[in-house]
């Protein structure tokens, strides 16, 4: 809405979630590696600090050129965390003996975030009558610093934060370049020749990736004849659907694969009635949908750090999420194509049809529960 209401086109809206993802397609792996070489905890610090100089490239410039800008800086940060925190959490539960509890934690975390997101649609009403965009996007920089400050004092281990900091991978190399390149191919080559690790990033990166269109959701509040004020309450139930299907990603992580399946065929369904039928039951149902896709990506994503067995764990999920960039483009391409023809509503209805198939794939292929 903020890009709207600067005079951005709704072709040009898409084209910034295209750069966006183009950002993160060229970085995504080469970030991976150097989180399974240099120290995760400090890279999670430069990824909020560029994260931080995002939002405040939209306020400063308040163009396409400005949002185009804040988009590259994003996808920048986003590279650098994803990846980086997954094998961080992981390797950390592994040294305290508990990796069993990786998708549980995961999903609270996720869950705790969404709420946090809750409160912050929440105060948008207030904040928006009081300051309109700008008070809502300093605000939007100052919570950055604190999460730059969890960062900072992250209690996990050394073998956590640097896992091969005296392995015989990075001893068999003398220069850092020497080594990052060792790094990279190892994580590479694992990802595209176990079959086990190949078939969960693939599905993993489909699943994530076509659920984009969760960014086209206040455009489609909007699109029903709701007042810019209300926007943010229909938003609070998508976000209240993500926090409980996280919240129950430890109870789905033993499901079998085609329980999974069957899950994200009714969240794809659930969201795409929801997208044409009036804003407010079909909100609803959105929320419902979008819960159950989001819980069943938990699952996908924890089931790829149990099937890893390679010393490039970070560099394994970053091709996860490269993969997932791809797709994500594909959408964000498909939305700027179509929007010429079709109403937002249209398009992200119109985008469950690939996830039925990608439900079928998942109840078929996916690894199961270990």
């Amino acid at each position: 809405m903020l890009f709207a209401d600067a005079g951005v086109s709704a072709s040009q809206i898409s084209w910034l979630f295209v750069i966006w993802s183009l950002t993160s397609f060229v970085t995504e792996v080469p970030s991976g590696a150097w989180a399974d070489l240099l120290d995760r905890r400090l890279l999670l610090v430069a990824s909020a600090t560029v994260y931080a100089g995002a939002f405040a490239a939209w306020l400063v410039l308040p163009t396409f050129a400005g949002f185009a800008l804040g988009f590259v800086l994003w996808g920048i940060s986003g590279s650098i965390m994803s990846g980086t925190l997954e094998a961080l959490l992981y390797d950390e539960l592994d040294v305290r003996g508990a990796a069993a509890l990786y998708p549980r934690l995961v999903g609270w975390a996720e869950s705790a975030a969404m709420l946090a997101n809750l409160a912050s649609a929440g105060l948008a009403v207030p904040l928006l009558a009081v300051g309109g965009y700008a008070l809502v996007g300093w605000a939007s920089v100052g919570l950055v610093g604190v999460h730059l400050a969890l960062a900072a004092t992250l209690p996990v281990s050394t073998r956590a934060r640097r896992p091969h900091r005296d392995g015989d991978l990075l001893l068999a190399t003398e220069r850092l370049t020497q080594r990052y390149v060792a790094m990279l191919r190892t994580g590479v080559r694992e990802a595209t020749t176990s079959v086990d690790v190949r078939r969960a990033v693939l599905l993993a990166a489909v699943l994530v990736g076509l659920t984009a269109y969760d960014e086209y959701f206040p455009l489609v509040a909007r699109e029903g004849g709701v007042a810019l004020s209300t926007v943010p309450a229909l938003i609070l139930v998508t976000v209240l659907g993500q926090a409980v299907g996280t919240a129950l990603a430890g109870r789905a992580a033993r499901l079998s694969s085609r329980t999974l399946g069957a899950m994200v065929l009714a969240g794809a369904g659930l969201v795409s009635a929801g997208a044409t039928v009036t804003p407010y039951a079909g909100f609803v149902a959105i929320g419902v949908g979008y819960g159950l896709l989001n819980n069943t990506m938990i699952v996908a994503e924890a089931r790829l750090q149990q099937v890893i067995t390679g010393p490039a764990r970070a560099t394994v999920t970053s091709v996860h999420g490269l993969a997932t960039e791809v797709v994500a483009l594909c959408v964000y391409a498909a939305f700027a194509v179509g929007a010429g023809w079709l109403s937002w509503s249209t398009l992200v209805a119109a985008l469950g049809v690939p996830i039925v198939n990608v439900a079928w794939a998942v109840a078929r292929w996916f690894p199961g529960p270990r």
